[in-house]
């Protein structure tokens, strides 16, 4: 700002000190901290910080259950033939080495889901871990940096994804209702992080650049970093940095608080287990999960 000073001000000024010791005539503009309980804050598109309102980065050794609640009903993964049940148990849940670690692994005796007694019991169990009923958030970024099980054979199946908060009731089912799956990895595409957005778009199966892409790289057993910035308007998924989708639709399904899940199982069509062959147990690290409004 360009400053004015009257005449005789000036003259004095010229013989105490030069004009620009002056101090300003308006109050200093309060700073905008940088970063925040989830680190360097990013920048929004219109330029201004985004601010982080959850962040767990593993560095403890067990799981903090007033952030995260273990699944053991209403998911399940695989086939009829090879699906995996979600136990809570330090050998599919854990928290070790600044990870959470999510792991998908055989049982000697098989069990049977919780809520699905009427299938034949299985003798695979995963870990999923979910913010159910503990935080939801609609819109804003959410990210996770995880590292896949090294595999190039069909059956594994893993994800960071967003389900919507059942304590807002929805007037139509899923997939309408919707879901945000950041990031599913299978192992039969080893060097790919595929999205998905499901609403009623699923009548039209899947649509590369509308509702999911193939073309997202991120290879099993790298630390890949997945982010979802979510506006009313708009959801753009990265991958590493890069981007992956961008849907601008303004579909109701995605204008209502969402839960964070991450989840490690089996998978299915077309990337079934192989006995002998898909490689178990196998884990699912990830290094953190950061939310910003």
């Amino acid at each position: 700002m360009k400053l004015v000073l009257p005449a005789v001000l000036l003259v004095a000024c010229s013989v105490l000190a030069p004009v620009t010791a002056i101090a300003p005539a308006h109050a200093a503009e309060p700073l905008v901290a940088a970063t925040d309980a989830c680190g360097p804050r990013p920048a929004k598109p219109d330029g201004t910080l985004w601010q982080c309102t959850f962040d767990d980065e593993f560095s403890g050794k067990q799981l903090d259950r007033s952030r995260w609640v273990p699944q053991t009903a209403g998911f399940m993964t695989g086939t009829a033939a090879a699906y995996a049940c979600y136990l809570d148990d330090p050998s599919t849940v854990g928290v070790s080495n600044g990870a959470l670690n999510l792991t998908v692994r055989t049982v000697a005796t098989p069990v049977t889901c919780s809520e699905n007694s009427a299938q034949a019991p299985t003798s695979f169990v995963g870990g999923s871990v979910s913010t159910y009923h503990l935080f939801s958030q609609q819109y804003g970024r959410f990210e996770a940096r995880i590292r896949s099980q090294v595999a190039s054979s069909p059956g594994l199946h893993e994800a960071f994804w967003l389900w919507p908060d059942d304590r807002i009731p929805s007037a139509v089912g899923w997939p309408a209702a919707g879901e945000i799956d950041v990031a599913e990895t299978y192992s039969t595409h080893p060097g790919l992080a595929i999205p998905f957005l499901h609403s009623w778009t699923d009548i039209l199966g899947p649509q590369p650049g509308v509702n999911t892409a193939w073309n997202c790289a991120a290879h099993r057993g790298d630390w890949n970093t997945y982010t979802l910035e979510w506006g009313p308007a708009w959801l753009a998924i990265y991958v590493n940095g890069s981007t992956c989708l961008v849907n601008t639709s303004g579909d109701p399904a995605f204008q209502k608080p969402y839960i964070a899940a991450l989840t490690a199982g089996l998978g299915a069509a077309g990337n079934e287990y192989q006995p002998g062959t898909t490689p178990l147990p196998a884990t699912m690290s990830v290094d953190y999960v950061r939310v910003w409004k």
